[in-house]
């Protein structure tokens, strides 16, 4: 045996050099609202050659996260390998059978795709269960070693005034990749504003019951409550893809031989959940409320200024009133501006510079446009506002200084008097008078109805009618089904991509060029046939067209068509023109080919 084993070991590496690239699920058969990882690894002695990695497009599921980049590099026996994969975390939409289509990669020049893989979704259970494998930790064990915590910093507060929630995450795994939110917090009964932090996570240390944990913020919120009573925040939800370290199999001889620190590593998913948080909101007390206060709590400050304290009448004056301090602004009612009889007043233009950091805070404007219309000394009586200050627990009210403005006689609007013809003619035109006689007026006596205007009128609008009417019921039956307008457009959707591939040609971009031309002709063939993108195979495609009718001999080159394209796009020498040339033609004259053949068979 071990003989056996130190031959082995001597033709391993012959085997390491040759390149691969295959791709892998972690099982086959998925419950419907199960996430799972789908990886796509290339092996090889080394990955410095690797590039181009085009994955599939998944059109059957949601991609929660990835592409997950990894590498490993393994030395055995003085021979190094290595290995490239990436990862995606997905989840399925509906309940059946699809396939995860192939994706490509280049390395050193040479084209190497993966195996579709056939995936059958299944009913599963109301809550998704993680696939432990044989990650040998329980759900309780994460849990006390990573969650998050909803923490406010108040659990008492007044109507309107602002609670502030963190959400902070409590680790001591390693995070393998991007975390994905499963579901947001509800503020039922709130005002909220969402509250400036970092778009990258930066974690720091805190140590709970004699553990240290890393510890970043995922979310800050300001909280304006709207309504009494016991106020519930409901949990955040965050999807949290998680490193773990596999059982090795103590019985494998190979385990504990090479104890290869890349290989005993598995990423799992974690659906993370923070507490609930109940707030008390408070009444506003009823003792002391001024007449001027209309909501506002916080900390304010009034700040009222007037650009004139000397205008003539019909001349426009501008009081402007700021407030500036800590609380909801964009809630707060501007103080009402009380002017004295002779001023014409309009409606306030306002504005805010809002600061949304860890306190609601900046200043809001308004300025009231007034014009005096009479003659004489105005006072403007003191602007006044009113707030609640939650710390002190009681009202405060805000006076501006009154302003005085002396108004002096401008420039008269001008009066018109009518008191006869004349009196209107400095109107020029704009006046006409009744026409009281007819006698430059006569009858025309022709006939409409035998008028060359009046068939052209009449039936002109019919026509425009008749048609307009044909025109919706197509597009109507075309909205409505969605394999119609597929199978009507193919045509056009493939010759607008043709247009595109011959302008890559013209401009020698090869690798484009091939690309654009063979999703002409699939394109062309998924939407003629209603085939899906993640289902098409030119077998598929080739059957589809003998149901149809279509020439054998046409559905060969067809496929020689495809073929040909798939092979020259990889091929040496793919880059010269006259293959490009010869190709755009051919796979030109065969989309042509099989619309004639579809054509006429439909019109037999």
């Amino acid at each position: 045996m071990k003989k056996l084993l130190i031959i082995l070991f001597l033709f391993l590496p012959l085997h390491i050099f040759a390149q691969s690239f295959v791709a892998s699920v972690g099982q086959t058969t998925v419950e419907d609202n199960q996430h799972f990882e789908v990886s796509f690894t290339f092996s090889g002695k080394d990955i410095k050659g690797v590039r181009n990695f085009k994955p599939p497009a998944f059109s059957n599921f949601l991609v929660l996260s990835g592409p997950n980049q990894s590498t490993s590099i393994q030395i055995i026996n003085g021979v190094q390998s290595a290995s490239l994969s990436y990862n995606y975390i997905i989840q399925v939409k509906r309940i059946g059978t699809f396939s995860i289509g192939t994706a490509s990669i280049e390395y050193n020049g040479e084209a190497f795709k993966t195996k579709s893989i056939k995936i059958t979704i299944v009913k599963g259970s109301s809550k998704p269960k993680r696939q432990k494998q044989d990650a040998d930790i329980s759900d309780e064990e994460i849990a006390k070693n990573l969650f998050i915590r909803a923490v406010v910093d108040k659990r008492k507060a007044y109507l309107g005034e602002q609670v502030t929630v963190t959400y902070k995450l409590y680790t001591r795994l390693n995070i393998a990749a991007q975390m994905s939110i499963s579901k947001l917090p509800q503020y039922q009964g709130f005002w909220a504003e969402e509250l400036e932090t970092s778009s990258n996570i930066t974690f720091a240390t805190e140590v709970i019951d004699g553990k240290q944990y890393r510890v970043g913020i995922l979310k800050k919120a300001a909280l304006f409550p709207t309504q009494t009573g016991k106020l519930e925040i409901t949990p955040f939800e965050l999807t949290v893809p998680i490193q773990l370290r596999r059982n090795r199999n103590r019985n494998n001889f190979f385990d504990d031989f090479f104890n290869d620190p890349f290989g005993f590593n598995q990423t799992v998913e974690y659906n993370a959940t923070s507490n609930k948080v109940t707030i008390n909101v408070l009444s506003l007390p009823t003792e002391g409320k001024p007449d001027s206060f209309h909501g506002a709590v916080g900390e304010f400050s009034l700040n009222v200024d007037i650009d004139k304290t000397t205008a003539k009448t019909n001349e426009a004056v501008t009081l402007k009133v700021i407030l500036s301090g800590k609380g909801n602004l964009e809630l707060l009612e501007m103080p009402e501006l009380n002017l004295p009889s002779g001023f014409e007043k309009y409606e306030p233009k306002t504005s805010e510079n809002i600061i949304k950091r860890n306190i609601i805070s900046g200043s809001k404007t308004a300025e009231y446009l007034m014009i005096p219309r009479i003659v004489g000394i105005r006072e403007i009586p003191p602007v006044e506002f009113s707030y609640f200050n939650p710390t002190k627990k009681n009202y405060v009210t805000l006076r501006s200084k009154s302003f005085k403005l002396n108004i002096t006689q401008g420039e008269q609007l001008p009066e018109v008097q009518y008191t006869g013809k004349e009196d209107v003619q400095h109107l020029g035109s704009d006046i006409r008078f009744v026409k009281t006689s007819f006698e430059d007026i006569y009858k025309k006596e022709e006939s409409v109805l035998f008028t060359t205007f009046f068939w052209v009128g009449g039936i002109v609008p019919m026509l425009i009618l008749f048609v307009a009417v044909g025109w919706k019921r197509r597009t109507d039956k075309l909205a409505g089904n969605v394999a119609l307008f597929r199978y009507s457009n193919a045509q056009k959707v493939a010759k607008n991509r043709l247009k595109k591939a011959k302008k890559l040609m013209q401009g020698n971009n090869y690798k484009e060029f091939y690309t654009e031309v063979s999703q002409a002709l699939f394109g062309y063939l998924e939407d003629k046939f209603h085939i899906p993108k993640a289902e098409f195979t030119i077998e598929r495609a080739m059957d589809e067209l003998r149901k149809t009718g279509v020439e054998e001999s046409l559905i060969n080159d067809v496929k020689k068509a495809a073929e040909e394209c798939e092979f020259i796009r990889f091929a040496p020498g793919a880059e010269k023109s006259t293959a490009m040339q010869n190709m755009y033609d051919q796979l030109t004259m065969v989309i042509i080919d099989v619309e004639k053949n579809i054509a006429g068979g439909n019109d037999k």
